[in-house]
């Protein structure tokens, strides 16, 4: 039905970018790192497209007639966060990088943020694991109702809050607040990020009802050149709050990868002509960013075990890329994103498979997609269609 499927697989790097060691990330390889670790792992349908011929996997043996073109994408622009990789996807390269606060955020800053929230103080303003920050202060924050503040290697701004002590509506508004005045320009930070939590002392548990308050991007970007060229685009999970909602006719808001798998479904039937661009992102939230290496194992068997009824549902003039945005290796001593290649699948029935070997940019796929719907597009990168 003439649809374009990208599905990011959140944190799913295939290995370390020659530039690594300035992130802190050598030797990181999500996928080769888990394999090893567990002393193989089985994706048989992700195998049979070719996911074994872009990197050694252990149980993920290569395949001389692969139903898939496989490669791996370097990332040109700086950083390894989503709303980089996902931009970069589109077409667009960050030149500039973001603003991190890796010791917290100055004074001034937090200053502005009580003055224009009205917030009567802050607990945290530290860098720290989401889920061990709110283990520190969450007993101090049911007693003051201060909101918990915290970043990480990435660039973003994180408001934990109970949903008891600040309920969800006002905790969204005051991340609206922080992203629209307090960190107004010239600050760059890439993501304001509501962090809701329920439970007791010593059972806090964070819930599904985060959300994320992204920069726009600075220019056009895939989504955007399609909707002005009045092409549908669907977008599931975070990628709306990642492109601040721009360029997009549909927005399918999920909380897990098996919703995502549901609505990406339920997309291959009921639109045409459409991109629908979809973020599964488990891999990364809940066992990348946890060093949960078998929780992600198993995450990735699920979507290989999703993968066939999902293909079953595509028509012959679809085309689908699995690929990702940025590593998130469970197996390091971090918890935080890990700057490596990502992985290139590009499906479609009874479409000859090709190696299409690295590539040297995400915006290859921006490329890619502009091309399969006939738009003129400055967008980066170097299309792959026809190869």
């Amino acid at each position: 039905m003439n649809n374009f499927f990208i599905i990011i697989l959140d944190g799913v790097g295939v290995g370390e970018l020659p530039d690594a060691d300035l992130y802190g990330d050598k030797g990181s390889n999500t996928l080769g790192n888990i394999s090893r670790s567990l002393k193989g792992i089985s994706l048989p349908n992700l195998q049979k497209m070719g996911l074994g011929n872009i990197i050694p996997i252990e149980g993920v043996n290569r395949t001389e007639i692969p139903t898939a073109s496989f490669g791996k994408l370097a990332e040109i622009s700086k950083g390894k966060d989503s709303t980089t990789g996902h931009w970069e996807i589109s077409g667009l390269y960050v030149d500039t990088d973001f603003n991190y606060y890796p010791n917290g955020f100055p004074d001034d800053l937090m200053q502005k943020f009580l003055k224009v929230t009205n917030c009567k103080g802050y607990l945290g303003n530290i860098a720290a694991s989401g889920t061990e920050i709110i283990k520190q202060l969450g007993e101090e924050h049911l007693k003051t109702g201060f909101p918990i503040v915290y970043t990480s290697a990435d660039s973003v701004f994180q408001i934990a809050a109970h949903q008891e002590i600040i309920p969800l509506e006002e905790l969204y508004h005051i991340c609206e607040l922080t992203r629209n005045i307090v960190l107004a320009d010239p600050i760059k930070i890439g993501r304001v990020i509501a962090r809701p939590f329920i439970g007791t002392v010593g059972n806090f548990n964070r819930t599904v009802y985060r959300k994320d308050y992204s920069l726009s991007p600075p220019s056009d970007t895939l989504l955007d050149i399609l909707y002005k060229n009045g092409i549908n685009t669907v977008s599931i999970g975070k990628i709306g709050d990642l492109f601040n909602y721009r360029g997009i006719n549909n927005n399918i808001k999920t909380f897990s990868n098996e919703e995502g798998f549901k609505e990406l479904l339920k997309a291959s039937k009921e639109f045409e002509n459409s991109l629908i661009f979809i973020n599964l992102v488990d891999f990364d939230v809940y066992f990348g960013h946890r060093n949960d290496v078998i929780g992600f194992a198993n995450a990735l068997k699920n979507f290989d075990d999703f993968l066939p009824e999902f293909l079953d549902s595509l028509n012959e003039t679809d085309r689908v890329i699995i690929t990702a945005d940025h590593g998130n290796d469970p197996t390091t001593p971090g918890t935080d994103h890990s700057r490596e290649y990502v992985p290139l699948l590009y499906y479609g029935i009874n479409k000859a498979a090709n190696d299409l070997g690295t590539r040297n940019t995400f915006s290859d796929i921006g490329k890619t997609v502009a091309d399969y719907f006939k738009v003129a597009n400055e967008l980066k990168g170097k299309s792959f269609l026809y190869e």
